[in-house]
């Protein structure tokens, strides 16, 4: 990737990615975000634009963007922000740490943002815009859909398959082979070892007590 980028947003999310985007050697144009972000620590030195419409002033076929929205479930912020800039013609790029450990035989689409610590491993295939978070393990072979979220220390086993808009909370496990439907929720520190539907969730087991 040759283009400069703006990142949108400037809280937690978005500290690691402009921390990463540093790392990598990629030119930050601007921080975009109704709130200032603090002039000390990451942000420091990079111009910050107020308004989603200041996002116009760059030509898209010459910036990339970079989704700084954190993910939790049942926000659609960072969707709709994803969204809103396809729809005018911008393109996402895909923030990769480089103290991630990736296969060069891993299909990424657009936007995906792999934090640092992460393991993905052989015929992995993951969807526009997903998170995988810090930490995460995926193992071979498995499929995770658009707008998904992979907490961190989340360990996948091999050939899962998530559906879009998935949410995996953190230190949550997924047995292999398992399938989890679109917009499922699994709460941190579950362990997956059935499908799980559409639209479901799935909490920690809690000890029977006599």
């Amino acid at each position: 990737m040759n283009k400069p980028v703006l990142v949108l947003g400037a809280g937690g999310h978005a500290s690691v990615l402009v921390d990463m985007l540093r790392q990598l050697d990629i030119e930050i144009l601007g921080i975009v975000s109704k709130e200032k972000p603090s002039e000390n620590g990451i942000f420091s030195g990079i111009p910050w634009y107020e308004n989603d419409e200041d996002v116009m002033i760059f030509d898209k076929s010459t910036v990339l963007l970079v989704n700084g929205i954190g993910s939790m479930p049942g926000n659609q912020i960072r969707h709709k922000v994803h969204s809103k800039f396809k729809q005018l013609g911008y393109s996402f790029c895909s923030v990769i740490s480089p103290k991630a450990i990736v296969s060069s035989f891993t299909s990424l689409e657009e936007g995906v943002q792999i934090m640092p610590g992460c393991i993905v491993n052989t015929n992995v295939s993951v969807g526009a815009s997903t998170i995988l978070n810090s930490g995460a393990i995926i193992e071979h072979d498995c499929t995770i859909g658009k707008h998904n979220h992979v907490a961190p220390g989340v360990v996948f086993s091999g050939s899962v398959i998530t559906e879009d808009f998935v949410h995996i909370g953190t230190g949550a496990q997924v047995i292999q082979g398992i399938r989890i439907g679109e917009r499922a929720l699994v709460g941190a520190g579950a362990t997956v070892t059935r499908n799980l539907d559409s639209n479901k969730t799935l909490y920690v087991a809690k000890p029977f007590l006599r």
